[in-house]
């Protein structure tokens, strides 16, 4: 008898680290400052530990906490939390997910995942346009990120 022995090929997939968080702020940043938005930018890592935060000097107060509580819930839910203001509606598959949990959660659009090889490595947040204006900023901060 012959014993055949797999061998499993595992690529590593490189953390996000503070330089792309770094990155993915400036660019959200200067994003927002060509539409005329201030914002908070916040970057998270796979573990939801805080890597980058900005608030501009003129974003109102509460952007800085609903900038990390979109992350949070990108990151926990690992979808866009533009993908998620329905969900929490009533009836919906998560009607209840914000009172259920004491957790950070915020179903507002302007939160994303961030993936590296198929792989979820982070989240970001962005508060203090209107939602839908989070939302583009904080997928094009990613997109640029490549």
């Amino acid at each position: 008898m012959s014993t055949a022995t797999a061998t499993t090929a595992v690529t590593a997939i490189a953390p996000l680290t503070t330089q792309d968080a770094d990155a993915l702020v400036a660019t959200a940043h200067q994003a927002a400052e060509a539409a005329g938005v201030t914002v908070s930018v916040t970057v998270l890592d796979a573990g939801g530990h805080l890597l980058a935060f900005r608030r501009d000097d003129r974003a109102v107060l509460i952007s800085g906490e609903t900038s990390t509580r979109k992350a949070y819930t990108a990151l926990q839910l690992d979808a866009p939390t533009a993908d998620l203001v329905d969900a929490v509606q009533p009836g919906g598959l998560f009607h209840t997910l914000p009172t259920a949990l004491d957790r950070p959660l915020l179903f507002i659009a302007g939160g994303a995942p961030i993936h590296r090889g198929g792989r979820l490595v982070g989240a970001i947040g962005v508060g203090g346009g209107a939602p839908e204006q989070d939302h583009r900023l904080a997928t094009a901060a990613i997109e640029a990120l490549g």
